[in-house]
């Protein structure tokens, strides 16, 4: 395979954007307090399957349309075939329902839905009212896999899952209009989105997540026990500064393009923001595992942050 035909693959499908993808799982684990494992592990290989999957299907659904409104990108040119782009996406799929089984049933039974909103959002939901729900769906199942995955619980993290869903909500509300002139609406409604997480993000889950923990050990289920309220060795009370300043880096990732765009909805301006919308999940899932007291989890999510940045130069995000 040539290099020409390496670089067409990455971009269709977005390698880039593969930085925000481990942060979901790993702030499923840190909302059910419980050690990132191997099970973690296969989640998020599944997750990466998945959205891989998703970005391969999108582009073979839209290849018409994108061979009047962006000829270059790799299916219309001709770099890659539409059967092959369809038929990574199957496999892809495949693959991630594979790992996701490795994890255990809880996390499988996230999967399946998981991969179905995937493939119903890329050939059905994109193009209707329903379609920003549906990819907030998508990334809020993918943070309740990694909870699955990790300890057969998801109640714990659906506050977090809450969160990210918002936020990915208002990026693929922007994203709609982002190849032809657009209105301020949708980036002014994601920039006050983004102003309403921030506020959030720095409260204390933990009255909150013991209630929910301790419920869901008195619930009877088929799958493994909540695990204790008390948190790992590795986890402690959420930080606070540490928080703080997450929820600040994601606010400050998102400002700035997303007033832009309001200011003049204009495709290039509206694509800035929508790469810089998906660039920012990745501060805000630190500062979700932050927000659910693990420390050391949350800045090596944020260490993604730098990778995401420096590969999004060689090839688009959006």
């Amino acid at each position: 395979m040539s290099r020409l035909h390496l670089h067409a693959w990455a971009e269709l499908l977005r390698l880039p954007a593969l930085f925000t993808v481990p942060g979901d799982g790993l702030a499923g684990a840190a909302a059910v307090a419980a050690r990132p494992d191997r099970r973690t592990a296969l989640a998020v290989g599944c997750s990466l399957c998945l959205y891989e999957a998703g970005m391969a299907l999108n582009d073979w659904a839209d290849r018409a349309e994108d061979a009047v409104e962006r000829p270059h990108r790799p299916l219309p040119s001709g770099r890659v075939r539409p059967a092959a782009a369809l038929a990574a996406a199957c496999a892809l799929t495949a693959a991630g329902l594979a790992l996701a089984a490795r994890a255990g049933r809880p996390a499988l039974a996230v999967a399946v839905p998981l991969a179905a909103t995937v493939w119903s959002y890329d050939l059905v939901l994109k193009r209707t009212p329903a379609g920003p729900g549906a990819m907030a769906a998508a990334r809020g199942l993918d943070l309740l896999l990694g909870a699955a995955a990790t300890a057969g619980t998801v109640r714990p993290a659906l506050p977090s899952a809450a969160l990210l869903s918002t936020h990915t909500l208002a990026v693929t509300a922007v994203s709609r209009q982002e190849t032809r002139d657009g209105t301020p609406l949708a980036p002014l409604a994601a920039l006050a989105a983004t102003a309403t997480l921030t506020r959030l993000l720095p409260g204390d889950l933990g009255r909150e997540r013991r209630a929910v923990l301790a419920a869901a050990r008195r619930e009877p289920s088929g799958v493994s026990p909540a695990p204790s309220p008390t948190p790992p060795p590795g986890q402690s009370r959420p930080s606070g500064f540490l928080t703080t300043a997450l929820a600040l880096s994601y606010a400050a990732a998102t400002a700035r393009p997303y007033l832009n765009a309001a200011l003049n909805p204009s495709p290039p301006l509206t694509q800035r923001a929508v790469g810089a919308g998906i660039r920012a999940t990745i501060p805000l899932q630190a500062a979700l595992a932050a927000r659910a007291g693990a420390g050391a989890t949350a800045l090596g999510t944020a260490a993604l942050t730098a990778l995401a940045r420096r590969f999004s130069k060689r090839v688009s995000v959006t």
